[in-house]
């Protein structure tokens, strides 16, 4: 299973619209919301032409004028995008006057989506808290394993064999098709996709898109509750109305294949890559495989008749994709180094087969038993899984899937022309024919066959540019660590009772190690809504640099991720006495919230600049959000120091 953005807790303080008169007062006059008034509840909105019911997850008052159905998709990173805009909404209307209901639309071609949607609908259909899971989904989209997935579900309350047994029963997987069809019946083809009071919204729209039908909506409300409407009925009223008065949704279009990639993409080759074929070949197919994935079993003898059919002028190399949806493939991929370590391609290839046959059967005794019957040593080969030695060249290949977009296995680029899946023969030869041609027509003008890959390299499309992001300058409030005039400042976006920002920790230390005159980490505070004692953590942190200054502040940042299990106030105190502070000086800066304002324009600088999770890092300009391993950060650091 995988996962990914937050929506917005609907629990803020109300706020008017101007121009609009739908306030509280209105609302006790149209119809008293306590539920022990006679009337009050709401009207079923289970014969809705957008049904709501007890098994859709929502956030605000239940009898609000105004309810938003979103239609979403967790890998989705538009719907991520749309979070920054719910959240203003939030503040200014709050839970009495919007509520937001979610439905599941996950699209095929995430392919952690649909895992992340079941877990979700188990979550909530178990009593956990949905929210606190769906905002630790979207604040780690692109690390959507399992493992993560059933860690979120127990942080929101479900325990991991209540999730298994839940998700064994389907129910979830049903709710999820219920969502799905009914996204279908209206029309919502793509996500985010809302329906306000009924009426369309598609895509991360910007808030005055919202406030604009939000507005008409609160002033239809306040028009309706004035004829005797009761309040409690007045969104689902609206609703009828207004999804009455819509267009009749289109027809999903036959699906139409995705348009042909032309573009010739520079995909590096190294010396320690894996190959099979002529190092002269005319043509290249460079593979991004999985020995876990059954696709890439399904697609070698399709690769090995190129080979057969094209003896002189096909070569593959290989690269790893080991996917995180497959466990056993990162065993396999580093079995399969370290039969190239020992034997070269020839090694390479013969382990490569023997995986594929034995793909059923990966785990480490039966590696051990695959490198034995091939003449490998072993116990050696068995140590090679833990050692850690190949993490480099599988964290090389792990960084080429980002930049070029790879998204699944197996995928190729034939002479950097992109081609994805098991595809039959005649997809493969037909690339294979056209790019002969090129390549055949550079031998003609005197280009040697050794030269041709690389000449159609300097030619070829690099990958595109890192995301960037930009945020203002930090002030000297900012803690810091590194030269003052560092060539890279590393901003850190970071939470303390966030447990991926202390599993990150370690990593920013080996950034600061490798580059000690280079690079300088800042700190940015974002303690996230659903961390109730992370705001506080933060004061307390801020005071410890008021007064010891950098020092100070690291020391107390180490202490309280190190106790991130004990951040109350008592336990905040005791660090600071532990560490020699003024305590009646701590006591009045957090009694007074002195830091507060400092803290909140850290987070507001994150929101401004559409970041939703933490840790979240700026290294001049480049954005990367998660705890990833040293490898990711240093390509970007790298190419910070090269003037990217």
């Amino acid at each position: 299973m995988n996962t990914g953005t937050a929506l917005v807790g609907f629990t803020l303080s109300f706020m008017a619209g101007a121009g609009l008169t739908w306030g509280v007062a209105e609302y006790e006059k149209a119809s008293p919301s306590t539920s022990s008034t006679p009337g009050s509840e709401p009207a079923s909105h289970a014969s809705s032409p957008l049904p709501i019911g007890a098994d859709d997850p929502s956030r605000g008052d239940a009898a609000a004028p105004v309810s938003i159905v979103l239609i979403s998709d967790f890998e989705c990173p538009y719907c991520a995008r749309v979070k920054p805009t719910l959240d203003r909404i939030e503040k200014e209307y709050g839970a009495e006057r919007v509520r937001v209901v979610w439905k599941h639309n996950p699209s095929p071609s995430h392919q952690s989506a649909r895992p992340a949607s079941e877990a979700a609908a188990a979550v909530h259909a178990l009593g956990g808290d949905f929210w606190k899971f769906h905002d630790l989904v979207f604040g780690h989209q692109r690390e959507l394993t399992r493992e993560n997935l059933v860690r979120w579900a127990s942080e929101a309350g479900v325990d991991a064999s209540r999730l298994e047994a839940e998700l064994k029963t389907q129910r979830s997987a049903a709710k999820v098709e219920r969502d799905m069809a009914l996204a279908r019946k209206i029309g919502a083809t793509g996500t985010p996709h809302f329906r306000i009071n009924g009426k369309m919204l598609r895509g991360a729209q910007p808030f005055e898109k919202f406030k604009q039908l939000i507005d008409e909506q609160l002033a239809a409300a306040d028009a309706l509750a004035k004829t005797g409407v009761r309040r409690a009925d007045v969104s689902l009223e609206l609703t009828k109305k207004n999804f009455g008065a819509a267009p009749t949704p289109e027809k999903p279009k036959t699906p139409q294949a995705p348009p042909v990639d032309t573009t010739v993409w520079k995909v590096p080759v190294q010396a320690d890559d894996p190959g099979v074929g002529p190092a002269d070949a005319l043509v290249t197919i460079v593979e991004f495989s999985d020995f876990q994935c059954p696709y890439c079993s399904k697609v070698g003898p399709t690769l090995e008749r190129l080979r057969q059919e094209y003896p002189k002028d096909v070569r593959v190399v290989w690269k790893d994709f080991p996917m995180s949806l497959h466990p056993r493939a990162k065993p396999a991929a580093i079995l399969s180094r370290f039969a190239y370590e020992e034997r070269g391609n020839d090694g390479f290839w013969k382990m490569h087969d023997a995986l594929f046959e034995s793909q059923k059967n990966l785990d480490d005794e039966s590696l051990q038993r695959i490198a034995e019957t091939l003449g490998l040593d072993g116990q050696r080969a068995r140590a090679a899984l833990s050692s850690g030695r190949y993490e480099k060249k599988l964290n090389q290949s792990a960084g080429l899937v980002a930049d070029f977009a790879v998204p699944s296995t197996p995928h190729f680029f034939i002479n950097g022309r992109r081609l994805s899946g098991a595809l039959p023969y005649e997809d493969f030869k037909r690339l294979v024919d056209e790019q002969l041609s090129v390549a055949q027509a550079l031998v003609n003008k005197g280009v040697r066959r050794a030269d041709v890959f690389r000449e159609l390299m300097k030619s070829a499309q690099a990958a595109p540019e890192p995301e960037k992001k930009t945020v203002a300058a930090p002030t000297r409030d900012n803690p810091s660590r590194g030269p003052e005039k560092a060539r890279v400042t590393i901003t850190v976006f970071s939470d303390f009772q966030c447990p991926y920002c202390s599993k990150v920790t370690g990593t920013v230390e080996q950034m600061l190690a490798a580059y000690p005159k280079d690079v300088k980490v800042v700190w940015r505070h974002m303690p996230l809504s659903f961390h109730p004692n992370a705001p506080l953590a933060a004061e307390a942190s801020q005071e410890a640099f008021a007064q010891a200054g950098n020092e100070g502040f690291w020391k107390f940042h180490d202490t309280l991720f190190a106790n991130q299990k004990a951040l109350a106030r008592p336990d905040l105190e005791r660090y600071a006495r532990e560490q020699g502070l003024d305590l009646a000086r701590f006591n009045a800066a957090l009694d007074s919230h002195k830091h507060k304002a400092h803290v909140e324009r850290d987070n507001e600088e994150a929101r401004r600049a559409g970041i939703i999770g933490t840790p979240a890092f700026i290294i001049n300009g480049y954005f990367l959000n998660g705890a990833y391993a040293f490898d990711k950060f240093d390509r970007l650091i790298q190419r910070a120091l090269q003037g990217g």
